[in-house]
């Protein structure tokens, strides 16, 4: 990934923001067929390890566990707020017209080790904990236990585990930090007006 100097992010906490916040990474895998992404929510733990541990489960139909063995290096890509920036939003492009679109956006690649868990007490544990997360601002979160224990067993069994270790983290945020402040805080107001809050707040204060 392309980062200049101005749009690098490397403090854990933020890297672990834009993770936490978008969960849905893109698993990134190399075999000998080539290159292949699954889709996949990841819960991220900072603290394990030497840059933090990634956990999921795939559908045991799914070959990706089974193409990418333990030890198979991989890459995760998790996507935080992005938008359109359009350059009528900079108030200096009225004065000199020397203004062109461009994209604002983070990302951080996790970079790390493939482990396969294929064990039930596991897996369980990974379940349990992504659900109470996202279940959390339902007015009745759903739980596991809502279901039939053999109904939650027996989907269990379509499910393996995966671990990714994580080996290294590269983020970027172009917030437009590169622009005049007015500039910057003109497209952030143009952005929150079209619905992109968390965009135009992250823009406003990039830190």
């Amino acid at each position: 990934m392309y980062i200049p100097a101005h749009f690098a992010e490397t403090r854990p906490e933020e890297l672990a923001r834009i993770i936490k916040d978008h969960p849905l990474g893109m698993l990134v895998t190399h075999d000998a067929q080539g290159l292949d992404a699954d889709h996949i929510p990841f819960e991220f733990d900072p603290g394990a390890g030497t840059h933090g541990m990634l956990t999921a489960h795939v559908a045991r139909a799914n070959p990706v566990w089974q193409r990418c063995p333990t030890g198979t290096p991989v890459m995760v890509v998790f996507r935080g707020a992005e938008a359109y920036v359009s350059p009528n939003w900079y108030p200096s492009k009225h004065e000199a017209h020397r203004q062109v679109p461009t994209w604002n956006y983070e990302v951080v690649h996790a970079h790390g080790v493939l482990t396969v868990r294929d064990d039930e007490r596991f897996v369980r544990g990974v379940l349990a904990r992504l659900t109470r997360r996202h279940e959390a601002a339902q007015a009745r979160p759903w739980k596991m236990s809502d279901s039939a224990p053999e109904f939650i067993d027996g989907m269990l069994g379509h499910i393996v585990g995966i671990e990714i270790a994580v080996t290294a983290l590269a983020g970027k945020r172009k917030l437009s930090q590169n622009r005049e402040a007015r500039d910057r805080l003109g497209a952030a107001q143009a952005l929150a007006e079209l619905g992109h809050a968390e965009l135009a707040r992250h823009m406003r204060d990039p830190g």
